[in-house]
C-alpha cells in the first residue's frame, strides 16, 4: 500500500510540474564583488550564496563567480555545489552535493572566474512534501590550505607634528601651508615651541584580505537552470571552466561530509 501511495503522489507532482515557459530557470543574481571569507566553524562547509530552486523545470544548473587573493601554498580553496530541502521548521538536510573543486590560485594575484555545471540531484523540485518545504543550491567553500598567520609591518614617516591643538596658527602651533608662493618647499621655523619634527611608525597599510591571511569568493552572479542541449557538459560530480587560478579535481561527492547548519 505505501509502494501505491508513494506512486500516486509521483504521478500528482508529474502532473504539478511547471511547463517551461523560458529556455531557462531564472534564480537569484547578487552582488559582483568577491567578499573574504573566514574560516568558519573549524573550516566546515560553509554557504557563500543560495539560490532558491524550487519548482525548478530542468535537472542542470550553471553559475558563475569569481575569486581573489587565492596564493598557492598559502590560501587555497576548495569549493562545491550542494542542493539542501528546508523545512517549515528552519531546518535544512542536504539532498545532494557536486564533487570537490580545489582552486589554488596564481603566483601573482589574479581576479579569477569560475563556471560551474551541474546536475544537481533534485529529483522533484516542485514535489515538496507540505506547503513550507522548499530547495535551494548553495555554493560552499572551506580552506584547503590557509588562511595562513599574517602579521602587518610597520612603516617609519619623517613628518611635523604638534603637541596640541590649541596653538593657532601663526602662534607657534600648526604651519601655515606653503609657506612660500611656489609650492615646492615648507620652511620650518627655529622659534615654534609648539611645532616638532621627526621620524614616526605608524603600521603598515594592508588589505584586509591581507591582514587575516584570507581570500575571497563572490556569491554565485548567477544560477540558472538549463536544459541538456544548452550544457551537455552538466553531470553529477560536476564540470568546471576557470580562468585566473589553477585548478583540480578532488574529492568526489560526499553528503555526510560536515556543513554549517544555518
Amino acid at each position: 500500500m505505501n509502494e501505491i501511495a508513494e506512486l500516486k503522489r509521483r504521478m500528482t507532482a508529474i502532473e504539478r510540474a511547471p511547463e517551461p515557459t523560458t529556455q531557462f530557470d531564472r534564480y537569484p543574481a547578487v552582488e559582483w564583488a568577491a567578499q573574504g571569507r573566514p574560516a568558519v566553524g573549524g573550516n566546515i562547509w560553509s554557504s557563500v550564496s543560495i539560490a532558491n530552486a524550487t519548482g525548478l523545470a530542468f535537472d542542470r544548473v550553471e553559475c558563475k563567480f569569481i575569486t581573489d587573493f587565492l596564493t598557492p601554498g598559502k590560501r587555497e580553496a576548495e569549493v562545491r555545489l550542494a542542493t539542501f530541502r528546508h523545512t517549515g521548521k528552519a531546518e535544512r538536510e542536504i539532498v545532494s552535493a557536486s564533487a570537490v573543486l580545489n582552486l589554488t590560485g596564481l603566483a601573482n594575484r589574479t581576479v579569477g572566474v569560475v563556471v560551474m555545471r551541474w546536475v544537481h540531484g533534485i529529483p522533484y523540485g516542485w514535489d515538496y512534501a507540505d506547503d513550507t518545504t522548499i530547495y535551494t543550491i548553495e555554493l560552499q567553500h572551506r580552506y584547503k590550505t590557509g588562511p595562513e598567520n599574517y602579521t602587518p609591518g610597520t612603516v617609519d614617516v619623517f613628518t611635523f607634528f604638534k603637541p596640541t591643538n590649541k596653538s593657532a596658527p601663526g602662534t607657534g602651533g600648526p604651519l601655515e601651508m606653503p609657506n612660500n608662493t611656489n609650492y615646492e618647499t615648507m620652511v620650518l621655523p627655529k622659534s615654534r615651541p609648539n611645532v616638532g619634527a621627526g621620524w614616526i611608525t605608524i603600521p603598515e597599510l594592508v588589505s584586509e584580505n591581507t591582514r587575516y591571511g584570507a581570500y575571497s569568493i563572490s556569491p554565485m552572479h548567477y544560477c540558472v537552470g538549463l536544459p541538456k542541449s544548452r550544457i551537455p557538459e552538466a553531470n553529477e560530480n560536476g564540470w568546471a571552466w576557470i580562468k585566473g587560478s589553477g585548478a583540480q579535481w578532488g574529492r568526489e561527492p560526499d553528503i555526510t561530509e560536515p556543513y554549517f547548519g544555518v
